[in-house]
C-alpha cells in the first residue's frame, strides 16, 4: 500500500537505474566478446557463462584465483585513470594464477559503485578487456551492482576472478626446491596493487574523492620521481607478468607473487617447509617511489618492507643449472639471493623483519 500523498517511489529514485544499467550492461558484452575465442560458447539470456575446454589436455588441473585492488581504485578516480584500473585488476589477478604454471583461459569481474557514470564503466570494463587480450585470456562475464549508502556518490570497487588450466605433471608447486637453488626476481614498476591505505595516509589522499587536496600531492613532481607526479607513480598499472614469466615456467621450480604483505609475506609461501629464501639487498635498488613515501611518512625499514613490494614484482626459484637460460628468458630479471636450509629464523633473510 502507498501513500496517496506521496510520489511512487521508483528504483531509479532511490538509487538504481536500470534502464541505464541494461544499456551500458549492453556494450559490455560488445566489449568483452573482442577478448572471445571458439572455446566461449554464446547462449543467449543464460545466467552463467560458458568455456569449453577441449580434449587437449591429458591430466588437466583447474586452477582460480580472486583478488580486488583495495584502495587503489580512490587514487585511479582522483588522478582520472580509471581505465587503468581495469588493467591493474586483470594483471593482479593473472599474476597470482601464473605462479602455478597454469594458462589463464577467462576472467570474470564484479564492479561495485555508487553513482559512478556510465561512461566510467565503460572505460573501466574496456580496461579489464585490453589486459585480457595481452593476457590471453577470455573476458567472460561480470557483474555491475549498484549500490547507494554502502558507497559513498561517485565511490566504486573492483574484483576479478581468474581460471586457468595446467596439466597435474607441469604444475609448479615449489615442492622441489632445494638448498642451493638461486632465486631470481622480476622488478615491480611501483606499489602495484598493494600498500595504498598506507600511502594513501601518509598524504592524506583520498579523503574526499578527488578535491583539492588531492589534486596538489598528486600534481607534485619530487625529485625522487625522475620526472613523474606522484599521481602517475601511484597509478602505474600492475605488470602483466604472466606472458613475461611464461617461457621460463619449465625452468621455474616455485614462483613468489610479491603483493600484499611484501617479500617477508609472500616468498614464504612458494618454499616448502625447511628452506629460507637468503637475499641480497644490495642486488637491487628501491625505487624512489617507496623511499618517498618513507620518507615523509616517517616510516621503519621492516615496516616497508611488510607492507610494500620495494621493487620486486616476482621472485622464482630455479635450479644453478638453469639460471643463465632463465635469466635470459625474463627480460630485466636479476640474482635477487639463494635457497638455505632453515633451521631455526625466519624464512625470508637479508631485508629488515618486523620482531
Amino acid at each position: 500500500m502507498t501513500d496517496s500523498h506521496r510520489e511512487p517511489l521508483t528504483y531509479a529514485a532511490a538509487g538504481v537505474d536500470l534502464d541505464a544499467r541494461e544499456a551500458t550492461a549492453r556494450r559490455f558484452g560488445a566489449i568483452a566478446r573482442g577478448t572471445h575465442g571458439p572455446q566461449v560458447i554464446n547462449v543467449p539470456g543464460a545466467f552463467a557463462s560458458f568455456f569449453a575446454l577441449g580434449s587437449q589436455y591429458r591430466d588437466p588441473v583447474i586452477v582460480s584465483s580472486t583478488d580486488g585492488l583495495g584502495t587503489k581504485p580512490l587514487i585511479h578516480l582522483a588522478q582520472g585513470t580509471i581505465r587503468l584500473a581495469g588493467h591493474d585488476i586483470v594483471n593482479n589477478n593473472v599474476g597470482d594464477l601464473a605462479t602455478t604454471g597454469a594458462t589463464p583461459l577467462f576472467f570474470l569481474d564484479y564492479i561495485a559503485t555508487n553513482g559512478l557514470p556510465h561512461e566510467a564503466r565503460l572505460e573501466l570494463v574496456e580496461g579489464i578487456a585490453e589486459a585480457c587480450a595481452e593476457n590471453g585470456v577470455a573476458l567472460i562475464g561480470g557483474e555491475t551492482a549498484d549500490m547507494p549508502d554502502i558507497y559513498r556518490e561517485g565511490d566504486f570497487d573492483i574484483a576479478g576472478f581468474v581460471v586457468g588450466v595446467v596439466e597435474r605433471d607441469a604444475l609448479i608447486d615449489g615442492s622441489t626446491i632445494e638448498p642451493g637453488d638461486v632465486l631470481v626476481a622480476l622488478p615491480s614498476n611501483g606499489l602495484m596493487t598493494n600498500g595504498y591505505s598506507l600511502a594513501r595516509e601518509v598524504w592524506a589522499l583520498g579523503k574526499g574523492l578527488g578535491d583539492d587536496h588531492d589534486r596538489e600531492v598528486l600534481e607534485r613532481r619530487p625529485e625522487e620521481l625522475g620526472g613523474a607526479s606522484i599521481g602517475e607513480a601511484l597509478t602505474a598499472p600492475h605488470p602483466p607478468f604472466a606472458p613475461l614469466l611464461r617461457p621460463a615456467l619449465p625452468l621455474l621450480k616455485g614462483i613468489a607473487h610479491i603483493t600484499g604483505g611484501g617479500i617477508p609475506g609472500n616468498l614464504p609461501r612458494a618454499l616448502p617447509e625447511g628452506v629460507a629464501g637468503d637475499l641480497d639487498a644490495s642486488s637491487w635498488t628501491v625505487p624512489g617511489l617507496f623511499t618517498l613515501i618513507q620518507h615523509d611518512g616517517g616510516i621503519e625499514d621492516a615496516e616497508m618492507f611488510r607492507t610494500f613490494n620495494q621493487g620486486v614484482g616476482m621472485i622464482a626459484a630455479v635450479a644453478p643449472a638453469n639460471l643463465d637460460a632463465a635469466l635470459e628468458a625474463l627480460p630485466g630479471a636479476w640474482r635477487i639471493g639463494k635457497v638455505v636450509p632453515r633451521e631455526d629464523g625466519p624464512a625470508v633473510r637479508g631485508i629488515p623483519l618486523a620482531d
